[in-house]
C-alpha cells in the first residue's frame, strides 16, 4: 500500500490503482488521464451513511459535494448508495438532473445565484435551496409566487469560526462572501425576513467553516453555535429549526505527512457533541446533514502523465516534465498543494531522484509538485499523480487550449471510460 489502500506495486515494480497496472492503463487510454477507483468511493459513501445513521440518527444523511468531482456516472453512483447531494452551480443541477438523480435529496447552494439559476432550481424541483443573502431571499420569494410554488429553504449562517487552513478555502469566519453573520446581527433579520414570505418554507440552516480540515474542534465549535442560534431563533420567532448542516471539510492525506483521520470517529464524536448542546438549550435534535465531497472522493484517484523530457540545471534543481499540467490540476498553482508524486513505471525502485514536476504549458508557474523524490525518470516513463480525485478533474480547464483529459473508472479489476477524452473537435466546437 502507498499512502491509501488504492495504491500499490505489481510484481512488475508498476505502480497500481484498485489492482490495476497504472503502466498498461496508460497504454490503453493515454496520457494524461485521470483514474477513479469507484469501489473506494462506495466504501466512504457507506462509511459516511452508516456512521450518520448511528450517530446523528435516522433522518440524517450525507450530501455528497459535487464541486470535488462532477460527471453523471458519480451521480448515479451516489444515487445507487442513497446520498443526497449538495450543488453548487446550475451546471452542476443539469448533470445530475441528467443523470437521473432524484432532485427533491438536492441542496443548491452558491452565494450569488442569478434569477435563472433560481428558476432552474425550481423548475427541476430541487428539494432545498440554501439561501445566502437578504437579496437572494427577496428575489426567489419572486420568482416562486410567479410560478405558484412554494420551494423549501435553508438560510446560509455564518458561525464566524477560523479553522486555520488555506485562507482561500475558509469559508466560515465573519468576514466571508458566504452567508450572514450571526456575530453582527444579520443573521436573526435574515431568519425573520424568510419567516415572513407566503412563498418560501424555511426548514433550517446551513453553515460551513472550510475545507481540508484535521482538527475536529472547528466541527465542535460550528456545531455549538447553531444549536445555541436554534434555541435563540426558537425564543425570538418561535421557530424551531428541524434540519441543520454543518457543511463539509474533513481532511484527507495527500502526503505522509499528513494526519490520518478516523472519518467514523469524527462524526461520532460530533454526534456526542450535538446531543450535548441540544440538551443543554432543550432543543429537539434536528436533521443533521454534512457535505463531503473530497473525503469520499480524493484518495480514489490518481492522474496519470507520460514524461517529456528530464533536465538538470547544475546547482539549481532537476526538471521532470509531463504531458499535462495546471489545466488539468490547478492546485499548486493555485494553493500551493502537495501532493504524493510516483514513477509508475519504476514504482519498486528506490525514490532518490529529486526534482519538480513541470507541466507543458508556456507558463512558468506550471508546476505540479517541487521537491519531491521519484525513481529516475526517462523519458516515457508514466508518473502518477496520486490522491486527485478531487478538485482536479472539476477545476479543469482548456489553458494553451489543451483538451482535457478523459476520467477512467475502476471498479472490479476492469477499468471503463466515464468521461471520454476532449478532441481538438471539442475545442472548436463553440467557435463561430
Amino acid at each position: 500500500m502507498i499512502l491509501h489502500p488504492t495504491y500499490d506495486v505489481n510484481a512488475s515494480g508498476h505502480l497500481t490503482a484498485a489492482g490495476l497496472d497504472t503502466v498498461e492503463l496508460a497504454r490503453e487510454f493515454g496520457t494524461p488521464a485521470y483514474l477513479l477507483d469507484t469501489d473506494a468511493v462506495r466504501a466512504m459513501c457507506r462509511l459516511y451513511k452508516s456512521a450518520f445513521h448511528t450517530f446523528f440518527g435516522p433522518d440524517s444523511t450525507p450530501a455528497f459535494a459535487g464541486k470535488a468531482l462532477c460527471y453523471k456516472g458519480l451521480y448515479r453512483l451516489i444515487a445507487e448508495e442513497g446520498l443526497a447531494a449538495d450543488c453548487v452551480s446550475p451546471g452542476e443541477l443539469v448533470t445530475a438532473h441528467a443523470a437521473g438523480f432524484p432532485m427533491e435529496k438536492v441542496f443548491f447552494h452558491g452565494n450569488n445565484k442569478t434569477d435563472a439559476d433560481l428558476a432552474l432550481a425550481v423548475d427541476l424541483g430541487v428539494g432545498h435551496i440554501v439561501v445566502d443573502s437578504p437579496d437572494e431571499l427577496g428575489a426567489l420569494a419572486q420568482i416562486a409566487a410567479g410560478k405558484g410554488a412554494k420551494p423549501h429553504i435553508l438560510l446560509r449562517i455564518t458561525p464566524g469560526i477560523d479553522p486555520h487552513t488555506h485562507k482561500k478555502i475558509i469559508t466560515g469566519n465573519v468576514d466571508s462572501k458566504f452567508g450572514m453573520a450571526i456575530a453582527t446581527g444579520q443573521a436573526d433579520d435574515f431568519v425573520k425576513a424568510a419567516l415572513a414570505s407566503s412563498s418560501l418554507v424555511l426548514d433550517g440552516f446551513h453553515c460551513h467553516v472550510g475545507s481540508q480540515i484535521f482538527d475536529i474542534e472547528p466541527f465542535r465549535d460550528a456545531c455549538d453555535i447553531m444549536l445555541a442560534f436554534i434555541a435563540r431563533m426558537r425564543q425570538t420567532t418561535g421557530f424551531e429549526a428541524p434540519i441543520l448542516n454543518i457543511g463539509g471539510g474533513f481532511g484527507v492525506r495527500y502526503t505522509e505527512r499528513d494526519p490520518m483521520i478516523d472519518y467514523r470517529a469524527n462524526i461520532q464524536a460530533l454526534g456526542e457533541e450535538i446531543d450535548r448542546m441540544c440538551a443543554l438549550h432543550g432543543v429537539k435534535k434536528p436533521a443533521i446533514l454534512m457535505e463531503p465531497g473530497r473525503s469520499i472522493v480524493a484518495a480514489a484517484g490518481c492522474t496519470l502523465y507520460t514524461v517529456g523530457s528530464v533536465k538538470t540545471i547544475p546547482g539549481f534543481r532537476s526538471y521532470v516534465s509531463v504531458d499535462g499540467g495546471m489545466p488539468d490540476n490547478p492546485r499548486y498553482a493555485l494553493y500551493q498543494s502537495e501532493y504524493t508524486v510516483v514513477n509508475a513505471s519504476r514504482a519498486a525502485d528506490r525514490a532518490d531522484f529529486p526534482c519538480t514536476v513541470a507541466g507543458r504549458c508556456c507558463e512558468s508557474g506550471d508546476l505540479l509538485a517541487e521537491g519531491v523524490s521519484v525513481a529516475k525518470p526517462s523519458r516515457g516513463d508514466i508518473l502518477a499523480v496520486l490522491v486527485t480525485g478531487a478538485y482536479n478533474y472539476s477545476m479543469a480547464s482548456n489553458y494553451n487550449r489543451i483538451p482535457r483529459p478523459p476520467v477512467i473508472e475502476l471498479s472490479g479489476g476492469k477499468a471503463t471510460v466515464a468521461v471520454r477524452r476532449e478532441t481538438y473537435d471539442d475545442l472548436i466546437r463553440l467557435d463561430v
